[in-house]
């Protein structure tokens, strides 16, 4: 369960990368380049890592048994609106019939991906610091 967060964490942030990127190279669609035939590709990914992320995320806090419960769940609510909110800016974009960089730089700017990025790296570090003996996390802070 913690494998598939990670990676569904990851799958996301690559996606970021990929649109800065693609994004600073003024492109006005997404047809005839490289780089425009991928940026459909790492956004269907992204939907795919996001969808069901944060109920994936409040399973771990009952399989791995992680305390207090409460905190997490309440954490992991909010992660559900900011994933929710993500999903429906991506699927925007990628309803649109061409994808200019100046479209996923938009996307790039826009409050909810942020949000969704800034808790992501907070869940990042919750599952890699949950994955140490508790004598490592106590030494390492």
């Amino acid at each position: 369960m913690l494998a598939d967060i990670r990676e569904r964490c990851n799958t996301i942030e690559e996606c970021y990368e990929f649109m800065l990127a693609y994004a600073a190279q003024g492109l006005p669609s997404d047809e005839g380049s490289k780089s425009g035939g991928q940026v459909r590709e790492y956004l269907n990914r992204a939907v795919k890592a996001i969808a069901g992320l944060a109920e994936n995320c409040t399973a771990a806090v009952k399989q791995e048994g992680w305390e207090p419960a409460e905190r997490y769940y309440k954490f992991f609510k909010v992660l559900g609106r900011d994933a929710d909110d993500s999903l429906a800016a991506i699927e925007l974009v990628l309803a649109q019939p061409a994808i200019s960089s100046q479209l996923i730089d938009n996307l790039n700017a826009s409050i909810h991906l942020r949000a969704l990025l800034t808790d992501l790296f907070l869940v990042s570090e919750i599952v890699e610091t949950q994955r140490l003996p508790r004598n490592q996390v106590a030494s390492s802070s």
